[in-house]
């Protein structure tokens, strides 16, 4: 089923929550809503469940329009963070609950309800559970059963709201695997909803990134993490540094000291340089001379595989973390030159803001250059 929301808003009260938001969802594609708290992400996904109806716009399932429909008449599956499981109800009655409530004329008989729901119980791999309850399942097999509870239904849409958002990491890791088999399996069309990046890189074909209410980057994983549209999506999906700097003259400054990047064809004026951690290459040098990036080693510990430096760059009391191979560990107060090797400029916009603070016009931003220079 073909999922498509077009140019739709939603406020609460006064609170704009969603802004002429647009998305086209493929048929058995899954999709990941990823944003901070507030981006409107579970708002959107209540709007596709019909949980939420839109001040404007329109919601499609295939070339039907279901911005009015309720919830049954849409035929979606919604599994929620925290299961919400029937705990008076065993394992085969909560998956085949959704059928057992449906109209007289649409509901299956006792009979194939309970071969679908024990079909479902084996493909979630909890054969053997049926008799049990809720209370007597761990995290995982309990948001399992919920999977299998939503998918009972035949649902056109399958949403997940952090689906496992309440589950300790190995646990999430080793999920997030399975639930990327079971939908190549299932061919569902899935929209989920997550707060971890990892989570939603590993497991959707595409991810939507938001932000206050718009949709900042839509793309497969690869091209979010390696071509991020904005300076929002740099930082939020995976790490980043970030320095305050001054274009003059096709130079970048960063505290007046030109650094060894071109900005060639770009007007002057402040920018933001910003780059991954690892994307570095560094030199001890001279405290007096520094061809790159003047950087004080301010701290040194392990970080995964390699070395994670805090250093204290510039006169502007600017500073940032870069990772290194183990074997490379300058000293505390050492000098070093940095040169990042993977580089985006982005230039404030200064729309909504007559004198923004440093903080303000660091969030306001749009992407000018991308390069990369050989280390």
């Amino acid at each position: 089923m073909d999922l498509r929301i077009k140019n739709v808003r939603k406020d609460f009260d006064l609170t704009p929550a969603l802004h002429d938001v647009s998305l086209d969802i493929a048929s058995g594609e899954l999709v990941a809503l990823v944003g901070p708290s507030g981006s409107g992400k579970t708002t959107l996904l209540r709007l596709i469940a019909g949980l939420e109806q839109p001040n404007a716009g329109t919601v499609y399932f295939g070339q039907d329009d279901a911005s009015r429909l309720s919830v049954q008449d849409r035929q979606v599956g919604f599994v929620f963070q925290h299961y919400a499981l029937f705990k008076h109800m065993t394992v085969l009655q909560n998956v085949g609950f959704g059928l057992t409530v449906r109209p007289r004329g649409k509901r299956p008989t006792a009979r194939e309800i309970n071969e679908r729901a024990r079909s479902l119980i084996e493909l979630v791999q909890l054969a053997g559970f049926e008799d049990r309850y809720p209370s007597q399942l761990s995290g995982g097999q309990r948001q399992r059963v919920a999977l299998a509870r939503a998918m009972a239904i035949e649902p056109k849409v399958l949403l997940l709201d952090e689906p496992f958002g309440a589950l300790d990491a190995q646990v999430r890791k080793d999920l997030r695997r399975w639930l990327r088999e079971l939908h190549d399996v299932t061919g569902h069309t899935t929209v989920f909803v997550t707060h971890d990046q990892e989570e939603a890189m590993e497991l959707a074909d595409r991810v939507v990134v938001m932000s206050r209410g718009r949709i900042e980057q839509v793309g497969a994983p690869d091209a979010i993490y390696d071509t991020p549209a904005s300076a929002f999506v740099h930082r939020f999906i995976g790490e980043s540094v970030e320095l305050p700097v001054y274009i003059e003259g096709g130079m970048i400054r960063l505290d007046g000291i030109a650094i060894p990047l071109s900005a060639a064809d770009e007007p002057d004026g402040p920018a933001a340089l910003v780059f991954r951690p690892y994307d570095v290459a560094i030199d001890e040098v001279d405290r007096a001379t520094y061809p790159g990036i003047a950087a004080t080693v301010v701290a040194s510990r392990w970080h995964g595989r390699g070395r994670r430096l805090e250093l204290a760059v510039g006169a502007g009391g600017h500073s940032m973390e870069i990772d290194l191979p183990p074997d490379v560990a300058p000293p505390v107060d050492s000098t070093l030159s940095v040169w990042p090797t993977r580089w985006t400029l982005y230039r404030p916009s200064g729309a909504s803001l007559s004198h923004p603070t440093p903080a303000a016009a660091a969030s306001m931003v749009s992407p000018i250059q991308q390069m990369a220079v050989a280390q």
